[in-house]
């Protein structure tokens, strides 16, 4: 169900942003009077092969223009007359160019063509990045919080970063912030030299970041195994019964001993203990044939001895932290107007770092690269709006960025040809802009089936 969820989400985004996309390239045809045979969302064709598989879902004629949405679910297209695009559709190029035509239009009206795609998307990413500011504002765990009360528990990726309980992040990259998630944010991982300043002990010090630190907080999993707010131990939720590595279920020992809502462990194995962490550690290295606690249940003091083989926890949920800690920020619509705009460019400021960073060798191409498979698991299991809108708003601006790349065939390759015949005064050859399309094509076809293979690897490993 989780997966249906996933995909449906995904679906869903891409549906708005490939179809405003393309209504930014039908829009600014129509103002110049330039001819738009088809408007599709999705492919009618098995892409890049645009003569296999000719078929659509759904379609309808209005006017000169053909609507309708393909079978192939990975983008789409409007068919422009007199412009060779994912068609490849030459024949029309060897007749006499009608003035309704794009290749009849002066340059600069053909460059507005080309950006309208790319334009809409920036439009609607700013949009939607104004009306989450306006109307959800900003709720996070202020730092100063979590440095008040334990500092943080380390687990694997913090530990192999260097990092201990109890720890106190005071700064990222010699600043300091308010936002405690800020710390396994792009913006934290991605500068020339990323560090946090920490206090450890009552001493400043500081912890580096490897260049490719990023490459691990590539799923919701891996970004969980590396820190979280210190948390008091105190029981929220007891669970009963769990399948044990023999697949024979078993009563819990909290259940077993009578753990209660609000219990709060005080001692393990006769270790004091003061944080969750403390009492994980203390019972996942527990090698005896018993276990014994204690906690405090109100103004009572209880110990608890159980026996512990076929066990490897005590069985019950840690109380989260309360709402009434985290910080809420409502902001007006002027305010929203500045930092919408400011947190979706943002977005294309990250996809720069992450560029220079691949090129440059300090990430893995292939690690860093996400497909489909990888998206979809970034919208979650479970359909949540904000996070929703969240990620359609950066795939908006991610979109906007990917298509003004210079490579043929994406919007970015064919701006790079008209700014050339706008500074030249000529236009290439069409031999050379028909086999410049087709390298690019060809391009966009390997990096399709290398993202498929690379999102398939690493749902098989796992990574």
């Amino acid at each position: 169900m989780e997966g249906i969820i996933m995909t449906a989400q995904l679906l869903l985004s891409l549906s708005i942003l490939i179809a405003v996309h393309e209504w930014g390239h039908f829009i600014t045809a129509r103002m110049f009077n330039i001819r738009v045979e088809k408007f599709y969302l999705f492919f009618d064709f098995l892409f890049p092969m645009a003569n296999v598989l000719n078929f659509s879902l759904v379609k309808f004629k209005k006017g000169d223009t053909e609507f309708g949405i393909g079978w192939f679910p990975l983008g789409g297209y409007v068919k422009i007359a007199g412009m060779v695009d994912e068609n490849m559709d030459t024949e029309q190029m060897k007749a006499a160019p009608e003035p309704w035509e794009f290749r009849s239009k002066p340059a600069w009206q053909r460059l507005i063509v080309m950006l309208g795609g790319i334009i809409v998307n920036v439009i609607v990413g700013v949009i939607i990045f104004i009306g989450l500011v306006y109307f959800l504002g900003d709720t996070y765990l202020p730092n100063k919080y979590v440095n008040t009360h334990g500092g943080i528990n380390a687990r694997e990726l913090g530990v192999g970063l260097g990092l201990k309980n109890g720890d106190q992040i005071v700064k990222i990259n010699g600043k300091e912030f308010e936002d405690f998630m800020d710390v396994s944010k792009p913006d934290a991982l991605l500068s020339e030299k990323s560090y946090y300043t920490v206090v450890r002990d009552g001493q400043e010090m500081e912890i580096p970041i490897p260049e490719d630190f990023i490459e691990k907080f590539d799923s919701k999993e891996a970004a969980a195994n590396f820190i979280s707010p210190r948390m008091e131990p105190v029981v929220e939720q007891v669970t009963e019964n769990y399948m044990y590595k023999d697949s024979i279920e078993k009563k819990t020992i909290a259940a077993t001993v009578g753990l209660q809502k609000g219990d709060r462990f005080v001692e393990v194995n006769g270790q004091p203990v003061q944080y969750y962490d403390e009492v994980a550690t203390i019972v996942k290295s527990n090698t005896s044939d018993s276990i014994a606690f204690k906690v405090q249940r109100g103004a009572e003091g209880i110990a608890f001895k159980a026996g512990y083989k076929g066990h490897d926890w005590i069985g019950f949920a840690n109380k989260p932290i309360e709402m009434k800690e985290l910080a809420v920020i409502n902001y007006g619509l002027g305010q929203s107007l500045v930092l919408g705009p400011e947190r979706a460019f943002g977005v294309i400021v990250i996809q720069l770092k992450a560029f220079k960073k691949i090129f440059t060798g300090q990430l893995s191409f292939q690690k860093s690269l996400s497909g489909p498979i990888g998206m979809a698991k970034a919208y979650g299991g479970t359909w949540d709006w904000e996070r929703f809108w969240r990620m359609t708003g950066l795939l908006s601006m991610v979109l906007a960025f990917m298509n003004l790349l210079p490579i043929p065939a994406l919007d970015g390759g064919y701006v790079v040809f008209l700014l050339y015949e706008m500074i030249s005064g000529r236009e290439p050859s069409e031999k050379f802009f028909e086999n410049a399309i087709k390298v690019g094509m060809a391009i966009l076809l390997v990096l399709m089936v290398f993202v498929f293979y690379n999102d398939i690897a690493k749902l098989i490993t796992g990574s």
